[in-house]
């Protein structure tokens, strides 16, 4: 009786192994309406050198990165104040949440493109990320992995975060991330926020013309310019 019990209750933590953080609840977030700012990506977490991203998303990275074996590839691709670049040049759709800073491109830290056990991790962060697909879980937009054309294992991992509507390198208003690195309590968007300002707190400005296009190709597309926030991560704009 007594041993049956004990494989009941190793069975029962094995379910839970088993089931892993892809089936969890989702966790609790909250919009950031704090100025945001390109910063470099910190040490912390494992990236190619001069990447930035918005300084919002910085805890959420550090979260990830402390979980899961990651090497960021690309994050904010665009002009900085005094015309510097940085990111990749033309290697992303248009309108693209790298264009804002709120998205980074992932491989695995020990790995290359070739989709072999050292994916593993990245195809349980992406699959935790997004449990059903074109279903990210809270704070992502979008997630491009297997099933999405030029993602995957041995590819890269793409993930979006969450965020006001802003034109392309531009900073978003507000952007929602962890609570306290998925712990506490979800905060409130206020009802009525403000427009965003026309000039971001950190001084970036467009530059004359879009990566690869004309000058008066600017705001052309569906989209005029601006990268939407589309809940449900069915727009592959993300990437």
């Amino acid at each position: 009786m007594l041993r049956r019990t004990l494989l009941a209750v190793i069975c029962a933590a094995l379910s839970c192994l088993v089931a892993g953080p892809a089936s969890a609840a989702p966790l609790p977030t909250r919009s950031v309406y704090a100025p945001g700012r390109i910063v470099p990506i910190p040490a912390s977490v494992p990236h190619e050198p001069g990447d930035m991203v918005d300084r919002r998303i910085v805890p959420d990275l550090r979260w990830i990165a402390a979980r899961y074996p990651i090497y960021v590839t690309d994050g904010y691709s665009g002009p900085l104040p005094g015309g510097r670049h940085v990111g990749c040049h033309g290697c992303h759709v248009r309108n693209s949440d790298h264009y804002n800073g709120l998205a980074v491109d992932i491989v695995p830290l020990e790995g290359g493109r070739r989709c072999d056990a050292t994916w593993r991790p990245i195809t349980r962060l992406a699959r935790w990320a997004e449990p059903r697909q074109n279903r990210p879980r809270p704070p992502f937009r979008w997630v491009g992995y297997d099933g999405d054309a030029g993602h995957g294992c041995g590819n890269h991992l793409h993930l979006s975060w969450e965020h006001a509507v802003a034109p392309m390198f531009r900073l978003a208003q507000w952007v929602e991330v962890f609570a306290a690195g998925g712990r506490g309590p979800s905060a409130a968007k206020p009802q009525q926020p403000s427009p965003p300002a026309q000039t971001p707190p950190s001084g970036l400005r467009p530059p004359k013309g879009p990566p690869g296009g004309s000058e008066a190709e600017a705001g052309d597309g569906p989209q005029g310019g601006v990268s939407t926030v589309q809940s449900g991560g069915v727009s592959p704009r993300g990437d």
